[in-house]
């Protein structure tokens, strides 16, 4: 796409186009390893016009960040809602458990459920945890961490977690990425331990998870 025909687009689609690229090479590449020239080609946008529009690779991994965050609390935010909406019903497997607390375990499965179901916006569980990592930097650092203690008050305000099982999640949803970010599943079915936990992680997902990692290997 060439400068001129972008400029016809309006500007929260141009900028949504530049942050779901930028997402998908931050994830894939690092920030450090990441360029913006390489984010504009992801785009189809010339690299002055993504620097233009953000000003710098800082700025526009600030935004992915902030695209990121956002994504993740309205999925939150509209589980919780229609969990409760149903009555807020107690848990019916008891392989999801988290706590002690059955009807915990019962969100805790949808939010687990609505937090993979991110993979398919392809980047944006890596890169946020890319951001997640980079706690030294001033500005990404500082934006990594209130999004994260926004998420635990919204499992504690909202979810009605107590500490230990707002934890208990975190973790897993920690795990989950680590595994992303690892590609374990170039081992799944090769390999006894990789399989056992991709599938004790994933669980009814885990066709999806496959799905996406398999597109992604094919375009690396």
């Amino acid at each position: 796409m060439t400068d001129k025909i972008s400029e016809r687009i309006p500007s929260a689609e141009r900028r949504e186009q530049i942050l779901e690229a930028a997402s998908r090479v931050f994830g894939e590449r690092g920030y450090f390893g990441a360029t913006t020239d390489q984010i504009a080609k992801a785009a189809g946008i010339s690299q002055p016009y993504v620097v233009r529009m953000f000003g710098g690779k800082e700025n526009l991994f600030v935004g992915v960040l902030t695209r990121s965050l956002d994504r993740l609390l309205v999925a939150f935010t509209e589980t919780i809602a229609q969990w409760k909406a149903d009555g807020s019903p107690a848990a019916t497997d008891p392989g999801y458990p988290i706590g002690k607390n059955p009807k915990h375990g019962e969100i805790g499965r949808r939010l687990g459920l609505a937090y993979v179901n991110l993979i398919e916006d392809r980047g944006l569980l890596l890169s946020l945890m890319q951001a997640f990592s980079m706690g030294q930097d001033p500005s990404i650092g500082a934006k990594a961490r209130g999004g994260f203690l926004t998420i635990y008050r919204l499992l504690r305000e909202e979810a009605g977690f107590d500490p230990e099982e707002a934890r208990g999640f975190l973790a897993e949803g920690m795990l989950l990425n680590t595994l992303l970010g690892l590609r374990l599943t170039d081992d799944y079915g090769k390999d006894d331990a990789a399989t056992e936990l991709i599938e004790c992680t994933f669980r009814t997902k885990l066709q999806l998870v496959l799905e996406v990692q398999g597109d992604e290997g094919e375009r690396a």
